[in-house]
């Protein structure tokens, strides 16, 4: 095991930020009051979640900060949105083939309820057809469920346009947006969309994990998916996890500030990292779109080699990744985002999802760039596939030389672009 780490999967969590950590310690030792209690002791902790709640609303552009609820993560605020249905008569729902499992499985079990699911398809670069979308849409259709950004590949769905067009076909259908890979890392105004429902998690925006967020448009019905006691104006029972709580509205304010930081620092980062990828490696090649997403994702694929084993190799040098989601990661199954995508078999079982933060620095870029080569280099000459790894070292050779060679060029995911 290396001594450093070098963290490249902020898309499965992130460093708790300082500033989040000095304002949640009081909530754990002297604050320690329940905001439910009558007594002042107690009761004075509302006061900071309520300051909470506004950095929130204001870090996704809410109109108010009654419009925000605090759940335990993204996967419930998932779970809220859609297990909340109130209109008897609406069984229909729509959602993308791409999604996280925290909606996919939720809609699987729906089904077995006497909903049916239209699971949108999406292209080679990821990307949702509109059109396609738009025909989806029936007058039974009860809700839409689509995430703005992939947690995979980082791709950004035009989820403002869609729910435009949702509400301009059937206003009573719902719009609940998976928000989790956006927030922090692109400009987000709920309160300009159609939106009804957007969902957060805390450890995606250097919080600790325990705690999320769900935007609720002041109007929208929806039943409570936790019941029990009063909180949270009684659409989410359960006693408030103050410390996380504290802690959420800090980072959400701190992602604010780092908006800018994201699509400049950030983003040269993360194509210098992919460029030098591309550049050092012959089998490489990137998955979704290079243009259409968030600043601090890369997904790859290391053609005819396993991706576990990349990870297993970089782990061995400090260097931590993923090949996806952290809650499929138990899961040998192909990525179902690359799937839907066509991606080819030689490479959807080796791809590797590199997730940066504002903690991430050139150095550790560089040092990626170093041993990366290295591993991929020797995992090659252990693969079962020597002859498709030899036609495909010749050309990209020959594209190099010419940018003609059969046509690669065309693609858009050359190997050498």
């Amino acid at each position: 095991m290396s001594e450093k780490t070098i963290y490249f999967d902020n898309n499965a969590t992130t460093r708790v930020c300082d500033e989040a950590v000095e304002a949640m310690l009081p909530f754990l030792t002297e604050k320690y009051g329940n905001p439910s209690s009558m007594h002042e002791f107690g009761g004075q902790v509302g006061s900071y979640i309520k300051k909470a709640r506004q950095q929130v609303a204001d870090l996704i552009g809410a109109a108010s900060p009654d419009e925000i609820i605090f759940t335990s993560c993204g996967t419930e605020s998932s779970n809220t949105a859609l297990r909340g249905l109130t209109n008897p008569h609406k069984k229909h729902i729509i959602t993308t083939k791409v999604e996280h499992p925290c909606v996919l499985n939720v809609t699987k079990q729906l089904e077995k309820k006497g909903y049916e699911t239209t699971y949108l398809n999406v292209n080679s670069e990821g990307e949702i057809e509109l059109e396609e979308f738009k025909n989806s849409i029936r007058p039974d259709t009860a809700i839409v469920a689509i995430m703005w950004a992939n947690n995979e590949t980082g791709v950004i769905f035009p989820v403002e346009k869609m729910a435009e067009i949702t509400k301009e076909k059937n206003p009573e259908t719902l719009f609940f947006v998976d928000g989790v890979q956006a927030a922090g890392k692109i400009p987000i105004n709920v309160k300009n969309t159609k939106i009804d429902m957007l969902g957060i998690s805390g450890h995606k925006i250097h919080a600790p994990k325990g705690v999320g967020a769900l935007y609720i448009r002041k109007g929208t019905p929806i039943t409570p998916f936790m019941l029990g006691g009063h909180q949270e104006r009684g659409k989410r029972a359960g006693t408030e996890n103050v410390p996380g709580i504290i802690a959420m509205g800090v980072a959400a304010e701190e992602a604010s500030n780092y908006l800018d930081d994201e699509a400049t620092r950030v983003k040269q980062l993360r194509d210098k990292l992919e460029k030098g990828i591309l550049e050092r490696i012959f089998n490489a090649r990137v998955n979704g779109s290079r243009i259409n997403r968030v600043p601090n994702t890369t997904n790859i694929s290391f053609e005819y080699i396993e991706g576990e084993l990349i990870l297993l190799h970089l782990s061995d040098l400090g260097i931590c990744a993923s090949s996806g989601s952290a809650c499929t990661s138990g899961n040998l199954e192909p990525s179902h985002v690359l799937r839907a995508m066509g991606v080819p078999f030689t490479a959807v079982h080796g791809s590797i999802r590199f997730s940066l933060s504002r903690y991430t620095t050139e150095e550790d870029v560089n040092y990626v760039l170093e041993k990366l080569p290295e591993v991929i280099n020797k995992l090659n000459t252990i693969s079962p596939f020597q002859k498709e790894l030899k036609e495909l070292k010749e050309m990209k050779r020959v594209c190099l030389s010419t940018g003609k060679e059969k046509g690669c060029c065309k693609s858009g995911n050359c190997h050498h672009n």
